[in-house]
């Protein structure tokens, strides 16, 4: 009898229930939609991102509580809030109670949340780069929240479509003012001689550069240090470091083979290789095109996730930027096209970044370095390619870059010392002569330097070229070697046997 009541009573509670949710109407029953990981990910973030300063997780659940009616679970938000640290959008200072997150870049503008997006930007104007009235279009769209924004996939009619000499990205009457702002005094001398004379400062302003749009936080004089004398920034992690140390490998290998590099699939393999060593989960994806589907976070855009189609689009796509005729527009197709793609598992947009380059390169036009461009605005545009096929923000920013490029290089080699006409006649020759006693492992002693002089120079230039043979070893150290074509481990071995030669002589002396 028990049993038989209380089988009655939960069947009565059961009706009443019924009935009442039979009251309710549609709206009401779904009024609270479960939310998606990727709609969390994206209020928290946006949450974080009005706190420039910093923002504790007790004020960000007060927040998220207020904009969603429901309080968080707080192991859930912190379990956000670390993939959105590891995803390196957000960044946290301090420890225990006084621990607060940040928004990744302290360039960024303040967020904006899931508030209907404006047209104009008064506070943006230091932030961000000049928009054409198509570029801002795109700007607003980029800024809508993800569930307001349709997926779609790679559409291989974008790519199809270009017809290069037919197709151009950059009007003529641009293309003609970036030709007119980028060109210099060495446009007849042999590809890469521009990049060369202001090396020092573009391995240091692009490795940067090109690091700190993907979230890097050394500073420019933190990178300038580790490129030119070796010293890792303290408080920076290994991945940090090597992310530069790779764009300075990269940037020399182009530079030193600007005659022979071209936009082929065995120069971006080996690009790519360079900028991801040490940093793939697998080590054999560097320099390797992509094997398998990737997603892509901040983005209703999925990638080709066949490698057929891949290779078969990789491909397509430098025939296409081999037969542009315009270095720009090869550049600019470049920074469209790959990212777009996505052929590599991970460092796609790096290898755009510094690809663009080699046309510049190869035709001794001003570099771009992509200094002081705001990651916001270069995030954006490259969105904008990919979830709606429109280049205009992105080349909104590529022309602000470059004019921000010409206007810090073209007056660097201004106030540039006129280049030795034997520095020029014999460049080769030094840097053989300088690999032969490194490799050599050598002292660089004037018996040395005299019969290295008498192997590659005549003899009127005999004292000229052992004076420079002199001063280039003398200045030789971890950020210059690849000027001569040198490995670190040869420098290190070199360094090491003049180290143990001067300790033989202290202590024969001392005997």
């Amino acid at each position: 009898m028990k049993r038989d009541h209380l089988r009655d009573t939960l069947l009565s509670r059961f009706v009443a229930q019924a009935r009442q949710s039979a009251t309710e109407s549609p709206e009401e029953l779904f009024a609270m939609p479960r939310t998606t990981l990727q709609q969390e990910l994206e209020l928290i973030a946006s949450v974080v991102g009005a706190h420039p300063v910093g923002i504790g997780i007790a004020d960000i659940e007060l927040e998220m509580t207020r904009r969603q009616g429901t309080k968080p679970n707080r192991r859930t938000l912190q379990r956000r809030l670390q993939r959105l640290v590891v995803e390196r959008r957000l960044t946290t200072e301090g420890e225990s109670v006084a621990l607060v997150y940040k928004p990744a870049s302290d360039r960024a503008v303040q967020a904006i949340g899931p508030a209907t997006p404006t047209t104009t930007a008064p506070t943006e104007t230091a932030l961000y780069v000049p928009l054409s009235p198509e570029g801002a279009a795109i700007r607003d769209q980029m800024r809508r929240p993800l569930m307001h924004r349709r997926p779609v996939g790679y559409q291989r009619d974008f790519l199809e479509a270009y017809v290069p000499g037919e197709t151009f990205y950059l009007p003529e009457t641009l293309r003609h003012q970036l030709h007119e702002m980028g060109r210099t005094s060495d446009s007849e001398r042999p590809a890469g001689t521009y990049a060369r004379d202001i090396l020092s400062r573009l391995l240091v302003d692009l490795s940067w550069a090109s690091s700190r749009l993907e979230g890097n936080t050394y500073s420019r004089l933190d990178t300038q240090n580790l490129i030119e004398f070796g010293q890792v920034a303290k408080g920076k992690d290994a991945i940090e470091t090597q992310m530069i140390l790779n764009h300075k490998a990269a940037i020399e290998m182009l530079i030193e083979g600007a005659e022979e590099v071209g936009l082929d699939a065995f120069t971006f393999k080996n690009l790519h290789a360079v900028l991801s060593q040490d940093l793939m989960p697998d080590e054999e994806a560097s320099g390797r095109l992509r094997r398998r589907p990737v997603d892509i976070s901040g983005t209703v855009f999925h990638p080709l996730a066949l490698p057929q189609l891949i290779e078969d689009c990789f491909s397509l796509l430098l025939d296409k930027a081999t037969a542009i005729p315009d270095p720009f527009e090869q550049a600019f197709f470049l920074m469209v096209q790959l990212p777009y793609l996505q052929p590599f598992e991970d460092v796609n947009k790096r290898v755009s970044r510094v690809g663009a380059n080699i046309p510049l390169f190869k035709h001794n036009l001003c570099p771009l370095s992509f200094i002081d461009v705001p990651e916001r605005a270069y995030v954006e545009g490259t969105l904008g390619v990919y979830e709606l096929n429109r280049i205009d923000l992105l080349r909104d920013v590529f022309v602000w870059a470059y004019e921000r490029s010409c206007q810090r290089y073209l007056a660097i080699t201004q106030t540039m010392v006129e280049p030795d006409p034997l520095k020029i006649k014999y460049r080769e020759a030094l840097i053989q002569a300088v690999q032969s006693v490194v490799k050599g492992l050598r002292p660089p002693s004037q018996t040395v330097i005299a019969r290295e002089a008498r192997t590659h120079a005549i003899e009127a230039d005999l004292a000229a070229f052992r004076a420079m043979l002199t001063a280039a070893l003398r200045q030789l150290h971890e950020g210059n070697i690849a000027r001569y074509r040198l490995r670190r481990s040869e420098f290190t071995a070199w360094q090491q046997a003049q180290g143990q030669r001067r300790s033989d002589e202290d202590n024969q002396g001392s005997n």
